[in-house]
């Protein structure tokens, strides 16, 4: 399907980027992606969707992939779930949002607003209370090389090193849509290395109270689709989230790991059957 640029500019001058395809008549569907990933994540995701009838698009969050970095290193929640609100100005219709770790945080955190816009909220993979193990787990991942790779192919070795639930990347492509080349020839991640400044543990504690209260306004209809073998998100964690959100339903992707729609793509896109199949219009608001 034909790629249709997107664009915007936030109050501070970043320019965000990304993508749609699809009917853009047709009801909207936002794809954000986790930390340290880009849009491109959500590729096979976005062609499904479209394909279903829906105007799926995805973005690249602010410091990943080809958004600009902050010049003062502001990844906050609030600031990406202000971004979000600036990227569903951009459809006549209220879209449903799909958050992975991240990308989920940030839409739970933009769509607990009074004047926010939005018809449901997925989370994949990701709750309020998050494995601290698992966050340290894949912080290690990304701290790892700083000095980047010499190859594809040591890029792949090392996605496929990281848990046990992950496969080498199959498509070349896929993998570089998530490096970029310095001059001095080596492969280095596409985010910006502050994203892993200013997390100490009050802060997470700081963070998960608030989204704690937030998410106690939540009015949409949500949806959790856990990887069954996440190191992220737990039992203890869903039952949480539940307590929070008593009406929000649970789908496992057993196979996956935290990365579902990379471990488990066709499993991912069955996990939401209110999805699958073609959409009735939205109303617009």
């Amino acid at each position: 399907m034909t790629e249709r640029p997107m664009q915007i500019t936030t109050d501070s001058g970043l320019r965000l980027v990304g993508h749609s395809v699809g009917d853009p008549s047709g009801p909207p569907i936002l794809f954000l992606h986790g930390g340290g990933q880009t849009r491109h994540t959500w590729d096979a995701a976005v062609e499904s969707m479209a394909a279903r009838g829906w105007h799926a698009a995805t973005v690249d969050l602010r410091g990943h992939g080809e958004s600009d970095w902050s010049p003062d290193g502001d990844y906050r929640t609030a600031t990406v779930a202000a971004d979000v609100a600036a990227w569903v100005t951009a459809f006549n219709e209220q879209p449903v949002l799909v958050g992975a770790s991240k990308g989920g945080l940030a839409a739970l955190h933009y769509l607990a607003e009074p004047a926010a816009r939005g018809r449901a909220l997925i989370l994949v993979d990701v709750v309020i209370a998050i494995e601290p193990d698992g966050a340290r787990h894949i912080r290690d991942f990304m701290q790892a090389r700083p000095d980047g790779f010499a190859s594809i192919d040591e890029a792949a070795e090392a996605v496929a090193a990281y848990g046990s639930s992950r496969r080498r990347p199959a498509r070349r492509e896929g993998l570089l849509s998530n490096l970029r080349q310095g001059d001095d020839g080596r492969y280095r991640w596409h985010w910006d290395p502050r994203l892993l400044e200013g997390s100490t543990s009050s802060d997470v504690m700081r963070q998960t109270e608030d989204l704690e209260h937030r998410a106690a306004r939540l009015a949409v209809p949500v949806l959790l689709v856990r990887g069954g073998r996440s190191r992220i998100v737990s039992d203890r964690g869903v039952e949480h989230l539940l307590g929070v959100l008593p009406h929000a339903e649970i789908a496992t992707v057993h196979g996956a790991g935290h990365m579902v729609a990379g471990d488990e793509n066709d499993a991912f896109h069955r996990s939401h059957p209110g999805l699958s199949s073609s959409p009735s219009p939205a109303p617009t608001s």
